[in-house]
């Protein structure tokens, strides 16, 4: 089987991240499973799990999570998937991440500085 072009592999990348950002969860593993990284990153630098944390996807995150999506991962505006999902309110986002391990102090803002001026530094326990 031939490599991808250039061409077909952004068009991989954006299916794969349109199905993070939609929470399709199922359809987004199948990816995976056939070979696909987990912590390929579009062109802005997100990745699946970035883009289900963000948009509220907390079966999506937790799915990604168990197949070894990198938690700390940050896109290029140094932000990283825990500091998003605390921006959108998404309590139990935060609450797996930190699970998995997720750094409180990586990327710009930084989760512990989000939780400051949302006023939800009680969510960061871990």
């Amino acid at each position: 089987m031939e490599p991808l072009s250039e061409e077909q592999t952004a068009q991989l990348v954006a299916m794969v991240t349109d199905l993070a950002r939609q929470g399709r969860t199922e359809e987004l593993l199948e990816f995976f499973d056939h070979g696909l990284p987990v912590d390929v990153q579009d062109v802005q630098g997100n990745t699946a799990i970035m883009l289900a944390a963000y948009h509220g996807h907390a079966e999506t995150v937790r799915a990604l999570i168990g197949r070894g999506a990198d938690v700390d991962l940050r896109n290029g505006r140094d932000q990283s998937p825990v500091a998003g999902a605390l921006f959108k309110g998404e309590d139990a986002i935060v609450a797996a991440l930190i699970a998995a391990g997720a750094d409180l102090d990586a990327g710009t803002p930084s989760a512990r500085a989000t939780a400051e001026m949302f006023g939800k530094t009680a969510l960061l326990v871990e």
